[in-house]
C-alpha cells in the first residue's frame, strides 16, 4: 500500500504562482510513476503532468511551458511548480502514483484545492 499526502494549494491571483508537494509513504519502492491530476467543478479529472522514476516527464498541452513537475527520490516526494496561473487552472489537484507506467493501478491522494482569481 502507498499513502500520498498533498500540500501547497491555496488562493492566488491570475498570473501568480503556487508550488504543490506530494509526499509518498509506505511501499514506495513499488512506484514507477507519479503525477498530478486536476478536477474542476462539473468536469472530469484530467492529467496535468507525470514523472517517472527515471525522470521522464509528460505534460498536458494546457500547462506546457507554465508548469514544471519534479521529483526527489530520496524524499519520495514530487512537486508541481505552477507559474502564470489562469482562472481555468482552478480545481482540486490530486497526486497520483502507480507501479506501472500505464497507470493501470493508481494510488490517489486526498487532493488540495487551487483557486485562481481573475
Amino acid at each position: 500500500q502507498v499513502h500520498l499526502v498533498e500540500s501547497g494549494g491555496g488562493l492566488v491571483q491570475a498570473g501568480g504562482s503556487l508550488r504543490l508537494s506530494c509526499a509518498a509513504s509506505g511501499n514506495t519502492f513499488l512506484l514507477n510513476i507519479m503525477g498530478w491530476y486536476r478536477q474542476a467543478p462539473g468536469k472530469e479529472r484530467e492529467l496535468v503532468a507525470t514523472i517517472t522514476s527515471s525522470g521522464r516527464t509528460n505534460y498536458a498541452d494546457a500547462v506546457k511551458g507554465r508548469f514544471i513537475i519534479s521529483g526527489d527520490n530520496a524524499k519520495n516526494t514530487v512537486y508541481l511548480q505552477m507559474n502564470s496561473l489562469k482562472p481555468e487552472d482552478t480545481g482540486g489537484y490530486y497526486c497520483a502514483a502507480s507501479p506501472t507506467a500505464s497507470m493501470t493501478l493508481v494510488y490517489w491522494g486526498q487532493g488540495t484545492q487551487v483557486t485562481v482569481s481573475s
